[in-house]
């Protein structure tokens, strides 16, 4: 079994990956900051956005988000609560990140209804040892010439 992140970071203090990657690790967390890029956003329209995530772990990586510094949650004192999420001005300064990873995605990750993989765009070609397991187990298929 793998160590978290976190710990490995006190073997690699000088790497900014690595330690950026700390704040942003998290199956959600990226997803989460680029539906907060469009602005203010409340816990349910969140849950909407990503159906896929369960309710504790969108509240723990929102927790997880907000301790770091890069979301804000404002509780407006009605009934029913209203919690409402935005990116600190800290969590803005990642945008051209996340912009770049879902630019990245756009051109090499292809899904299918067996999956996803990586391939060129340009070609139709699988980049090398660029297969993503999913969830569902992905099948990978060797591209046709």
């Amino acid at each position: 079994m793998s160590l978290p992140r976190a710990k490995l970071v006190k073997n690699f203090p000088g790497c900014p990956v690595e330690a950026t990657l700390t704040y942003l690790d998290g199956k959600w967390k990226g997803v989460i900051l680029f539906h907060l890029m469009e602005g203010t956003l409340r816990f349910n329209e969140l849950r909407r956005k990503l159906p896929a995530v369960t309710q504790r772990m969108l509240t723990k990586q929102l927790r997880e988000l907000e301790e770091s510094g890069l979301v804000s949650r404002t509780v407006f004192p009605v009934v029913p609560p209203r919690v409402e999420y935005a990116m600190t001005p800290l969590g803005m300064t990642l945008k051209p990140v996340i912009r770049a990873l879902a630019a990245w995605g756009d051109d090499y990750v292809f899904c299918s209804p067996e999956g996803r993989e990586l391939r060129m765009a340009s070609d139709g070609l699988r980049a090398p040892a660029a297969a993503l397991e999913v969830e569902r187990g992905c099948k990978h298929e060797e591209a046709e010439e």
